[in-house]
């Protein structure tokens, strides 16, 4: 279930330097959460992530991976994941997923977030929330936890506590390490499994993302070889954030207050990176 790659343990210093990829990856989806209204392109809202990454002198990590066109991806309605922006005008009652990442100094940022344009369906703002709080319950289960499969049975504990099975849990796309590359060892489920998966150490740094479904958790890839449907059209939520784990505790690398306001009323308290001890 688990693969048994090599995983990347990072120094203090290093997980630091994480902090400015998250920081930038951050501010970009701010800026392009901004710019999702009714009547914009999807393409616009790439034009507006690559913008504040050239603000920081930071560059994409999408852009170019294994030759994805874009440096976000923008995953309207039904697209689960990997839709490439272009001339697609949003509408109102919209439900879309951005997804983008950043390199600064060699380390990388990844996130993801939940837009509901206009007046929702009141059931796609509830996938959302819903998504949006497995990911914070799955967080906190790193610093409780201690296997990485801990954090999604914790995803998958919350989901059904509050919603029952109203909501598919996708399988065929999970989370990953993260560090000197945006995908690496370990994966990351959202679901619980028999194999629990590695221990959890210092120097570990996690993408947490949960990906929810109005529906079967079937999917499809289209033609272009990246966009990712549900193959019965129920509409789709992401949410992503990337994690750092050190010997004092956890540090969400891609908020900006380290996930202090969504974790301490979970009961967990972040702690920023230290310095490196002798």
């Amino acid at each position: 279930m688990f693969g048994r790659r090599r995983i990347e343990y990072k120094t203090n210093a290093q997980l630091r330097a994480m902090r400015h990829a998250g920081a930038v990856t951050s501010q970009a989806l701010d800026a392009a959460v901004a710019a999702a209204v009714p009547g914009v392109t999807t393409a616009s809202l790439d034009d507006v992530f690559r913008g504040v990454l050239e603000e920081h002198g930071a560059t994409s990590n999408f852009l170019g991976y294994f030759g994805y066109p874009a440096a976000v991806c923008v995953s309207v309605n039904e697209v689960v994941v990997h839709g490439i922006p272009g001339e697609q005008v949003l509408q109102e009652g919209d439900i879309l997923s951005i997804d983008g990442g950043a390199i600064v100094d060699g380390w990388h940022g990844d996130s993801a977030r939940t837009v509901l344009l206009g007046r929702p369906d009141p059931v796609d703002a509830e996938l959302s929330a819903v998504t949006r709080s497995a990911m914070w319950h799955g967080i906190a289960a790193l610093a409780t936890g201690t296997h990485v499969g801990d954090v999604g049975a914790a995803v998958e504990d919350h989901v059904r506590k509050v919603s029952g099975h109203r909501f598919g849990i996708l399988e065929d796309y999970v989370g990953h390490g993260i560090g000197s590359k945006m995908h690496m060892a370990p994966d990351v489920l959202n679901y619980r499994a028999a194999d629990r998966g590695p221990r959890l150490r210092p120097g570990m740094a996690l993408a947490i993302e949960p990906m929810l479904v109005r529906g079967g958790i079937g999917t499809r890839v289209l033609e272009d070889e990246w966009t990712v449907v549900t193959t019965d059209g129920g509409r789709s939520s992401q949410w992503e954030h990337s994690v750092a784990l050190h010997a004092d505790g956890i540090w969400v690398l891609t908020a900006q207050d380290g996930g202090a306001s969504e974790l301490e009323p979970l009961g967990v308290t972040p702690v920023p990176i230290p310095e490196d001890r002798p």
